[in-house]
């Protein structure tokens, strides 16, 4: 985000609040707030272990670690952690928007900014994204439609938001977030293939909204494109974490009570509507042949699009996690994670090349086949190779060792932008 502090304008000027939430903030501030950081970082670092697993796994092209039926706890939990990253990721970035507005952008900047870095991530979800990921430059395989892409119509939305009252603001997203599992029984039929139908504009509209699914943007055999990540529910996500932000306005003690009471509640409706299993995720839970995996079957919860269950599991425990991290961030540890989490973008970027040169290596040091890590994702997975991939302690051996190898750039860059005040700073 960038740290520039431009003057407020005469009619933006915020009201004298010594403590609370108002529409405008009271105390504008070019402090970052290091709890923050702190979480944003943590669930960064954990976003890599996820995508090295993708790559180096030898069962990541062959079945979903959340399947019961074929996965082990341990890989379970490995891809379960994860879930809280992208939430956490889209959440907190509408904070930091709100964290600018406090900082002594007007409103009208702030649009201006968020439009602009909205466009520029959906490019880079298309193009740096796409080939970290890929190792390809055949557009056939236009792209997959993740986090990144996410975030950034997330913003262009916001953009027009935030004229809006916070409390309204608030309403939409909470409403959107609760609600929007009343889609679910609306389904359209995936695109299976060469020789079948096209999916038609409205379908193709859907599936960006609310179902994932892929299609050819034009026709076969225009290049192809997936939907990973739907817009509803994450705009409304986004939404909520811009009026989340106005709560670092209030004076430590009543926003750590604040934090408190809404992580609690969202855990506690989490166990309450999971154990009920009647709303708030379209599939069910059940017993399984252990207890272990009984519990593992309540917590998994859907991601694709994330369900209101899912967002409760995830959020809730976060916002309690930023009254520990308030203490917490002091540490050299934490530091660390700081660091990842003041140059997210510029570490998202890095660490999918990083984790896909990882297994390029690992597969050509072990006679393994190799070719396969150059296709398109979607070559990958319709004809996976006999004899890919590792077990799951090399997944977390390499985990480690991308982690520490990108430290000392994202430390290098996070000291740039404390330094300068370039505008492009702010777009990395």
């Amino acid at each position: 985000m960038p740290d520039a502090m431009p003057v407020r304008a005469s009619n933006d000027k915020p009201p004298n609040l010594a403590i609370g939430v108002s529409d405008e903030p009271a105390k504008p501030s070019r402090r970052r707030i290091d709890s923050i950081d702190l979480l944003r970082g943590i669930v960064m670092v954990i976003m890599m272990l996820d995508h090295t697993r993708d790559f180096i796994h030898s069962g990541a092209l062959l079945f979903d670690p959340t399947d019961l039926s074929k996965t082990t706890t341990a890989l379970f939990s490995t891809r379960w952690i994860t879930h809280f990253c992208a939430p956490v990721f889209v959440f907190l970035a509408g904070t930091g928007a709100y964290l600018q507005f406090a900082r002594g952008k007007s409103k009208r900047e702030l649009s201006r900014f968020l439009v602009t870095r909205g466009l520029w991530l959906i490019f880079l979800e298309l193009t740096l994204v796409r080939l970290g990921a890929s190792f390809s430059f055949d557009y056939k395989f236009f792209g997959f439609l993740q986090v990144i892409w996410v975030i950034g119509v997330s913003m262009i939305v916001l953009a027009a938001l935030i004229h809006l009252p916070l409390k309204v603001v608030g309403f939409f997203g909470l409403t959107m977030i609760a609600l929007h599992n009343l889609l679910d029984r609306f389904q359209i039929q995936p695109w299976q293939g060469p020789g079948t139908p096209v999916p038609g504009i409205a379908a193709k509209v859907w599936m960006l909204l609310h179902q994932q699914g892929g299609f050819p943007i034009a026709g076969w055999p225009s290049p192809f494109l997936f939907v990973v990540y739907p817009l509803i529910p994450w705009i409304g996500v986004m939404a909520v974490g811009y009026v989340f932000g106005a709560l670092y306005q209030m004076d430590t003690e009543r926003r750590k009570r604040m934090l408190l009471t809404i992580g609690g509640i969202a855990i506690g409706l989490f166990f309450v509507m999971r154990a009920l299993d009647y709303y708030g995720d379209p599939f069910h839970w059940a017993k399984q042949k252990t207890a272990i995996f009984t519990v593992l079957s309540f917590v998994n919860t859907t991601k694709y699009p994330p369900s209101l269950l899912y967002l409760l599991m995830t959020i809730g425990p976060a916002i309690v996690l930023l009254i520990w991290f308030e203490v917490l961030g002091r540490g050299p540890i934490s530091r660390v994670f700081i660091t990842f989490g003041r140059v997210p973008l510029f570490f998202y970027l890095l660490q999918w090349p990083t984790a896909h040169l990882a297994s390029v290596l690992l597969h050509w040091a072990f006679g393994k086949p190799v070719a396969w890590l150059f296709m398109s994702p979607v070559e990958m997975f319709a004809n996976p190779p006999n004899g890919q991939g590792f077990n799951l302690w090399v997944v977390y051996a390499c985990w480690i060792a991308g982690v520490l190898l990108l430290y000392p750039l994202c430390k290098w860059f996070a000291g740039v932008k404390a330094r300068r005040r370039d505008w492009w700073l702010s777009y990395l």
